[in-house]
């Protein structure tokens, strides 16, 4: 973002109410605190997140990952290009500016987008600003993209276009999972199966439960009583 000079254009203030903030629009703002240190995680730390209130200007960065970047912390006021950016997402359907080129007061060059933050009645009372610093060698930048260590790579995520492919899609993948483990004999291959899956909370989705059991070729009854078992700790790990 630009330097951190409040805009004296009647036209930026103007854009915003001077309400008030509820206790809603607190809650919501705090909301967003854990997206910004989410994005910076995955980003990486070449990029600055800052969630910004509306309402007070003087000291409206109130979470910020990555602050190095152009020298703010909590605390640090509004940009008058944060403000002006708040031009171009005053249509009710519209909540994210163009992304556009800046540069620090360090002089590197970023790429940023600044995303509103709306309350229940739509009134803007907070901007997620993402500022990406292109002046990173980019072999920092790749790196942070590449696992440490093999173990750090998590196992197969289910990428489905439904619930009811998740389902199916984690169920096909648990019962291969048991099929090649040495450990679990064949007439507790359904129990393992239905014990993998409630671990994995899949039986927190609606209907699982019939499709397991048609799939395993057993009741939900069967279903259900293994839950319970599981859930009283009566049966914990796979049978030998």
């Amino acid at each position: 973002m630009s330097n951190p000079l409040l805009s004296g254009d009647a036209s930026d203030i103007d854009l915003l109410e001077k309400q008030p903030f509820t206790e809603t629009d607190h809650e919501i703002l705090k909301s967003y605190e854990a997206a910004v240190d989410g994005l910076a995680m995955l980003i990486g730390g070449h990029c600055e997140i800052v969630l910004h209130s509306l309402e007070d200007l003087k000291c409206s960065a109130v979470r910020i990952a990555n602050g190095e970047h152009t020298g703010r912390k909590i605390g640090s006021p509004i940009t008058d290009l944060a403000l002006r950016m708040l031009h171009d997402i005053t249509d009710e359907d519209c909540s994210a500016s163009k992304a556009y080129f800046t540069r620090a007061k360090s002089g590197s060059l970023m790429k940023s987008v600044t995303i509103a933050i709306r309350n229940r009645n739509r009134r803007v009372i907070g901007l997620l600003c993402i500022n990406m610093n292109l002046d990173v060698p980019f072999s920092e930048i790749i790196q942070t993209f590449i696992p440490e260590e093999t173990h750090d790579v998590a196992p197969n995520v289910n990428f489905a276009s439904s619930v009811d492919d998740l389902v199916a899609q984690t169920l096909e993948y648990t019962i291969e999972e048991v099929n090649i483990d040495r450990n679990v004999s064949n007439n507790a291959k359904n129990r393992q199966v239905v014990l993998n899956l409630y671990e994995k909370g899949i039986f927190d989705i609606k209907d699982a439960i019939n499709q397991v059991a048609e799939r395993l070729n057993i009741s939900k009854h069967t279903v259900y009583l293994y839950i319970r078992q599981f859930k009283n700790g009566e049966c914990l790990g796979p049978e030998r």
